[in-house]
């Protein structure tokens, strides 16, 4: 059997430019190599574990599937849906929380972290995130979760409560793996950490037009003059070109460190040219399923179908073994 796979993205904007290289690219090798069966989602139950508005959970709910689409996503090689029209996941969390004790959560470092950014909004659906994330990928057995080495912690949780529910029930969960793809690095325009939603004027949206790609980028921090090995912001946009184009890093980085009166703004302005000549066709796409849909919501709902065969077997065993009616 193919080894199943498993990875979502919280409802909260438009995917940027960081997301696509990041994941969505490797999203889409995972698919079209037919050696893996896929499952993305957009998880708008996670979003809800920290501040939200509401009026804009649904619009920015189908914003990811049309992101996803757009960027060649190909439903009819993956399963593409929504988190919260599969109820399986939030049922099987719950059982899932009998055998995951309330002091283990508390002591996560991401929970800690959150606690910090949200003083406020310390819930229990915030303090239960990494086990509806078990249940996000135990509801599929998924053997891959391709996510960055910060959900490390919640895939040790993953893994300690389908150990548990093993030894205790005689389930057969699996034992999920982080799975790095061949996405890119993409650093924040700030010029610190990486490109993110959460950091203002860090990022460019797929939906970014070249006008407003070139205005972001042009206020990118740089030096004055040339001085030494690329850092800041400077490196950002090195590091953004030799993603992109290859060549035109080596053009420029070469005029860089033997040209004196280098100047910043034609690197800014190359980088922006290419940015956007690799999101148009993104662009172009989103537009036309802007228009359709009737498509998006077919996807959707076929994506549901296909995913609740997968997740209601598991649910329906599970609750077997523990003792359900």
């Amino acid at each position: 059997m193919k080894k199943r796979v498993f990875s979502g993205t919280r409802a909260t904007g438009r995917l940027h430019l960081g997301n696509y290289f990041g994941a969505v690219k490797g999203y889409i090798e995972l698919s079209e190599s037919g050696e893996y069966e896929c499952i993305f989602m957009a998880v708008d139950l996670h979003t809800i574990t920290t501040p939200y508005e509401s009026r804009e959970l649904c619009e920015s709910t189908r914003n990811i599937i049309i992101d996803y689409l757009s960027c060649g996503l190909d439903p009819k090689k993956a399963v593409v849906t929504v988190q919260s029209m599969v109820p399986e996941h939030a049922y099987l969390a719950f059982l899932f929380s009998s055998v995951i004790s309330v002091a283990r959560m508390r002591h996560l470092p991401t929970f800690k972290e959150k606690v910090k950014q949200y003083p406020e909004g310390v819930t229990m659906a915030l303090l239960n995130y990494p086990v509806l994330m078990a249940a996000d990928i135990l509801s599929y057995n998924a053997q891959l979760v391709p996510v960055g080495v910060d959900q490390e912690p919640h895939l040790e949780v993953a893994r300690e409560i389908a150990k548990k529910m093993n030894g205790i029930y005689g389930t057969n969960f699996c034992q999920p793996k982080r799975f790095k793809t061949k996405g890119e690095y993409i650093p924040s325009l700030t010029g610190e950490g990486k490109m993110s939603k959460s950091v203002a004027g860090s990022y460019i949206n797929l939906t970014d037009s070249g006008e407003q790609i070139r205005k972001k980028i042009r206020k990118v921090p740089t030096a004055t003059v040339v001085s030494g090995e690329p850092e800041g912001g400077v490196k950002a946009l090195f590091d953004i070109l030799k993603v992109l184009d290859g060549a035109e890093f080596e053009r420029f980085i070469k005029r860089y460190k033997e040209d004196g009166e280098f100047r910043f703004v034609e690197l800014k302005d190359r980088v922006s040219e290419v940015i956007d000549k690799e999101l148009k066709p993104i662009r172009e796409k989103r537009v036309e399923l802007e228009g359709d849909r009737k498509y998006v919501d077919r996807v959707i709902e076929e994506g549901v179908e296909k995913a609740r065969e997968i997740a209601g077997g598991i649910v329906k065993d599970t609750k077997k073994k523990m003792g359900f009616l």
